[in-house]
Formats: structure tokens, C-alpha cells, sequence
């Protein structure tokens, strides 16, 4: 066969391969707060904070302190 006969569908396979990876989280805060991510947020840096991007696309950094959970969407 030729490469683009096979190579197309390989590409189309990989790529929802890839977007069932995420998986939606909700980090919830000490307060009440809840963000709801695409994928599991990055873990507590060096400095102290959690670092992700909610649905929105806006990025959001909070104190380790202030997160009370994080866990996978239901």
C-alpha cells in the first residue's frame, strides 16, 4: 500500500488516541471554590503553588495551601 493510504487513518487514530488522554478534574478550594480542568493539573512546584488552565483557557495559579482536593470529574 501506498504511505498516504496508511499514513492518514495512522494520523487520525493517534490523534483520538491522544484527546481520550484527558481527563477532566476539579480542584476544589479551601473555600469553596471549584476550576474545572481539561486534564490533571500540574503538582504542587517548588514554589508552593498549583499550576493549570480551567475550561476556558484561563490560567490559574493558586497556594498548595489554599487546595483542599483535586480529583477526576465523575
Amino acid at each position: 500500500m501506498k504511505i498516504k493510504t496508511l499514513g492518514i487513518p495512522l494520523a487520525v487514530a493517534t490523534l483520538l488516541t491522544l484527546a481520550g488522554c484527558a481527563s477532566p478534574t476539579v480542584v476544589t478550594l479551601q473555600n469553596g471554590t471549584q476550576y474545572l480542568t481539561k486534564d490533571m493539573p500540574k503538582t504542587e512546584t517548588e514554589d508552593g503553588f498549583y499550576e493549570f488552565e480551567d475550561i476556558s483557557g484561563a490560567k490559574v495559579k493558586v497556594r498548595a495551601a489554599e487546595v483542599a482536593t483535586v480529583r477526576e470529574e465523575d
